[in-house]
């Protein structure tokens, strides 16, 4: 029979378990491994305005999506007012709204925002040039002549704007130059060049991130469009490059704020660093999933914190296969091992190993009592299940009594699982032994050891509970495992007369 079917298969859980994990990783942030910090801005804009004894209308830009920057939350404080987020062509706005008001104003807008430098960057549409530039006389020879001559040292949009903005410094400002400064702002200027010259450029405002400073403004910035991205220059020296610290907080040309019924407003902004856990710092991001980003942060904490340690009964799966089929140790019971290494989780180890041979010697003990009843196997499983409830409960009160908390625990121990460990381990010593018991207590519980050390690993309860694509990936590896027929290295002992001789 043919096993290309087969591998077909493992090569498809695994594949596709790799790419969700990476795709989960580039799109959404999420670190590989745990610990990691990631640096959050919490960014307050208070808008201040005198009301006109009337309707009121406050439009303000707030910042979108960009390469340097994701946004995490926001809210805002405004009491009275009726508020909206309003999505156009040229970005995100929130649009504040009262019937009536009177007086000095003040509204409130806080934002955090994720700094991600590795972020892929936003898709760019190409921007239309603006064809309805007038110039008066004498500004339109000067706006020619300055074009011209900036226009014969570049190569590129981007090395035009670049000779274009020097043109205007200290250095080489000539009269053409200080005419056209006497009439027209900077920022804007540039920009009306460059569009008249064929180079999409538009004028923008961002915030120059400092941490704990208060009552900051927005600086403007010109960008200039080179065929692919977006070029970013200082208009006062002709810079080039988008520092690290800079938040672009209106990116499409418009106003930062309108206010309609109201006069002397002003937008000032307060912010704060700080750093937080990188996977608490994107679970907000993972409310709003597709297919691809799937995850259980959008469950509520109590299910999550279940889900967290499920996610990692595979692990323990994973272990008792290799320590089984590669290693050949003997188990009381296929998965009973990984059950046991749940309870350890709980329990912590040292409590849970003690607890664990207390109750089964205790166990084994009574089971050989009731051997001699003759009773059937169903009620003498009960009885056993009955017995280790009782071993329990008189565990739990003598530690309590003795001031041992940690003997609490034990209860965490499925006591199904060990009542018909009991049962196995009984018949066992009668067909077999105490060396086999021996046997295959020893290895159930060297599992189980084995087991909780790799669930209780930092980096992987992290992979396991953030890249669910991860489970793909042991499936995977657990049906190249059920596929192997060699030998185990257990019984590689049969042929050390072979070596001696």
């Amino acid at each position: 029979m043919s096993r290309l079917p087969f591998y077909l298969l493992v090569g498809l859980l695994m594949v596709a378990g790799i790419g969700l994990s990476v795709h989960r990783h580039i799109t959404l942030e999420v670190p590989w491994t745990p610990g990691e910090q990631r640096e959050v801005w919490e960014i307050e804009a208070l808008i201040n305005f005198t009301a006109q004894d009337g309707p009121v209308l406050v439009n303000m830009a707030l910042p979108t999506r960009q390469q340097s920057f994701r946004l995490l939350t926001e809210h805002t404080a405004s009491p009275g007012y009726g508020l909206a987020f309003l999505e156009e062509a040229g970005g995100r706005r929130a649009q504040w709204s009262i019937r009536e008001a009177s007086g000095s104003q003040q509204l409130y807008y806080t934002t955090q925002m994720l700094v991600t430098p590795d972020a892929s960057p936003p898709q760019i549409e190409p921007p239309e040039l603006r064809n309805d530039i007038i110039w008066e006389r004498p500004y339109d020879t000067a706006a020619a002549q300055m074009i011209e001559r900036a226009w014969n040292r570049s190569a590129d949009g981007a090395t035009f704007a670049r000779e274009l903005i020097r043109d205007f410094g200290d250095e080489r400002q000539g009269e053409n130059s200080r005419l056209l400064l006497t009439q027209f702002e900077r920022g804007p200027l540039l920009v009306r060049l460059l569009n008249q010259a064929g180079v999409p450029a538009r004028e923008v405002s961002g915030l120059v991130l400092e941490d704990a400073r208060r009552r900051q403004t927005l600086s403007q910035w010109v960008q200039v469009f080179d065929g692919e991205r977006w070029a970013l220059f200082d208009p006062a020296t002709g810079e080039q490059g988008h520092p690290d610290n800079l938040l672009l907080w209106e990116a499409s040309g418009q106003a930062v704020l309108e206010v309609q019924g109201g006069t002397n407003s002003r937008v000032t902004f307060s912010m704060l660093s700080r750093n937080q856990p990188a996977a608490a710092a994107v679970r907000s991001q993972l409310a709003e999933e597709t297919l691809l980003t799937f995850s259980i942060h959008s469950l509520p904490l109590e299910e999550q914190a279940l889900f967290q340690t499920i996610l990692l009964i595979p692990i323990g799966a994973l272990v008792v296969v290799l320590l089984r089929i590669l290693v050949g140790i003997s188990t009381s019971g296929t998965f009973m091992p990984v059950l046991i290494a749940l309870a350890f989780i709980q329990t912590t180890l040292v409590t849970g190993l003690v607890g664990f041979l207390l109750v089964v010697a205790v166990g084994l003990v009574i089971r050989n009592y009731l051997s001699y009843l003759n009773l059937l196997l169903v009620a003498r499983v009960s009885a056993v299940i009955i017995t280790v409830i009782a071993i329990i409960s008189l565990f739990s009160v003598l530690s309590f009594r003795f001031g041992l908390n940690a003997g609490l625990t034990i209860t965490f121990f499925p006591m199904i699982i060990l009542a018909w460990t009991i049962e196995r381990m009984s018949i066992l010593w009668e067909e077999e032994g105490p060396r086999e018991v021996l046997i295959q207590g020893g290895g159930s519980l060297l599992t189980a050891v084995i087991a909780f050390l790799a669930m209780t690993n930092p980096w992987v309860r992290h992979i396991t509970f953030n890249f669910l694509g991860v489970q793909m990936i042991l499936m995977a590896l657990i049906l190249l495992l059920g596929n192997y027929t060699g030998y185990r290295l257990l019984e590689l002992r049969r042929f050390k007369p072979v070596t001696e001789d």
